[in-house]
Formats: C-alpha cells, sequence, structure tokens
C-alpha cells in the first residue's frame, strides 16, 4: 500500500514539471492574440494599445496578395500531403518486405538521417545541386546531352513546387516511416501464418492484413495532416527562396507563413501579423474538427 502510494506521489511529481512548461510556453504567449484586434505599440504594451476591433482582419483579406497566397499555400500543402503522406507507408511497407535484416536496417538508418538535418543544411544541399555553375543535376543531364546549357532551376516558377515537395519528402520519408513499422511490427504474426495455409501470397497478405492492421494509425495521422493544411512550410521556402529575396519566385513561394514574416514582422506590423496568423490558427482548427468528424462518421479511428 505505502510503495503503491509513493509510486503515485512520484508520478505526480513528475507530471507538474510538464503541465508547468505546457502552461508557461504554450498557454501564457496565447495572451499576444490580443495583439491582433489591437493597434499594437510596444511601448504602451497589450493594455495601453488602442482596441481597432477586426480592422487588421479586414486589412489582411482585402489585400491584393491575399489569393495569391491563399492558393500557393493550399496547393502546396494538398501536394505535400497528396505526395509526401503516402511516402513514409509505402517506405515502411516496402522495408517491411526486405528479408536481410542488415540491408534493411542499412536503408532505414540511410532514409530517417536526412530528418536530422536542418533545414538549412538541406537547402544548401538543394541549392548547389541546383546551381547553374557546377551544379550536379545540370552536369548530369549535360552528360547524357539531355539538356545544352545549365539551367537554373530555382529561377523557374514552374519548377518550384516540384524542387520544395521532392525535397521535403526526402528529408522526412524515412523519419515517418518509423512509427509504420512499429505498427506493422504489432500485427499479429498468426495471421500471417493463417494466410500462408490458405495460399495468399505477399500482395493478397498486403493488402489484406498489413494495411487494414495499420489502417487505424493511419487515419489519425491523415487527420493530423489534414489540420495541418495551412502549414506550407515556412522554414523550407523561406530558404529557398534566399529569405524571400528571390521576386521571380514569389508568385508561386509566397504563402501565409512568408507573407506574415515578410509584410508583419519585416515592417514591424505586429498587429497585421498576429491578425494573419490568427486566422490561419482559426482555420486549422476547424479542419482538425472536421476531420476527425469525417472519420468518426466512416466508423474509423478518431482523436475523440
Amino acid at each position: 500500500m505505502a510503495r503503491r502510494f509513493l509510486q503515485q506521489w512520484d508520478l505526480q511529481i513528475m507530471v507538474i514539471p510538464a503541465i508547468l512548461l505546457i502552461v508557461i510556453f504554450s498557454y501564457i504567449p496565447m495572451w499576444g492574440v490580443l495583439t491582433a484586434f489591437q493597434d499594437y505599440s510596444p511601448a504602451k504594451g497589450f493594455l495601453g494599445s488602442n482596441w481597432v476591433g477586426f480592422k487588421h482582419f479586414r486589412m489582411f483579406f482585402n489585400a491584393p496578395e491575399f489569393w495569391l497566397i491563399m492558393r500557393n499555400t493550399v496547393v502546396i500543402s494538398l501536394l505535400k500531403l497528396l505526395v509526401g503522406f503516402p511516402a513514409p507507408i509505402a517506405l515502411a511497407l516496402m522495408l517491411n518486405e526486405i528479408k536481410n535484416g542488415a540491408f534493411k536496417r542499412f536503408v532505414q538508418t540511410i532514409s530517417y538521417l536526412p530528418h536530422f538535418i536542418s533545414w538549412v543544411i538541406v537547402s544548401g544541399f538543394v541549392i548547389s545541386m541546383l546551381s547553374v555553375d557546377n551544379g550536379s543535376l545540370n552536369m548530369v543531364l549535360q552528360k547524357f546531352d539531355l539538356i545544352k546549357e545549365s539551367v537554373n532551376w530555382l529561377s523557374i516558377p514552374e519548377y518550384f513546387w516540384t524542387i520544395l515537395i521532392a525535397s521535403g519528402v526526402w528529408k522526412e520519408i524515412g523519419f515517418g516511416a518509423i512509427v509504420y513499422l512499429a505498427a506493422i511490427a504489432g500485427v499479429d504474426p498468426h495471421l500471417y501464418e493463417a494466410a500462408s495455409i490458405d495460399g495468399a501470397g505477399r500482395l493478397r497478405k498486403l493488402f489484406s492484413i498489413t494495411i487494414p492492421s495499420i489502417s487505424p494509425v493511419i487515419v489519425i495521422f491523415l487527420i493530423l495532416s489534414v489540420s495541418q493544411i495551412l502549414n506550407a512550410g515556412f522554414e523550407e521556402i523561406l530558404l529557398l527562396t534566399n529569405q524571400g529575396t528571390n521576386v521571380v519566385l514569389r508568385p508561386v513561394s509566397e504563402i501565409i507563413d512568408t507573407y506574415v514574416y515578410r509584410v508583419g514582422i519585416e515592417n514591424y506590423r505586429y498587429s497585421y501579423a498576429t491578425a494573419a496568423g490568427f486566422f490561419k490558427g482559426v482555420i486549422s482548427v476547424g479542419l482538425l474538427v472536421v476531420a476527425n468528424w469525417v472519420a468518426r462518421r466512416l466508423g474509423r479511428t478518431s482523436l475523440w
């Protein structure tokens, strides 16, 4: 009895710092949302700044770039969802079929290492690979006579989305596959044995046992991915466009986050930037609720 009491007490003591961290870093900063409804001045502070209601929201919705940044944000996010979401699942399924343990561990290690490399290094690698002078892609294409002159890939808007999505998938595919490999490892092996007795091949086992068994995990991550539909990737876009100074790419690279950074933060328009960020947050919460409701209505696993 005393041991159980001490264990529960130790658990409560461990939980208190976690709760404090959440309150300090997640809830207290939400006080800053008030600046979206003010003409905020750092000198006056939250309590002294003038209240203007939805003024900054109207300015954001009526901005000439509004529909452009919304289009870019939604399209880039959807492309990431359509390409980047199933990629780790496919990799996990392929790795699960590898019988050579050493080769499987090698491929898994190589694939998830890029996740731990910062976007600063990854963007530098991509820019170097696509550069006009001594860029490896241009050198290979010229070697096979596919192009005659070097192409400045990062100055052609039509190629930017492909470059962005491909670099993102390369960076995150291996780390994302870890979760699905763990889910596959939890599948009852007796199901595969029974399927083998019935004469099922690898593809039959894949579509009849493996994928249905990990479908709850897939649905949960799909719900979370849908809620992040307006997070098109601030860091990678900012770095691949040279801190947003590449004006040629702006029609296809300007998203809500980069617009907030360029127009709001750099120009000290804190209230305007907060209003745009608050708008994105509300939409994200709404998408999370809708995606969870749809999953629950379809009889799938849901967050609540």
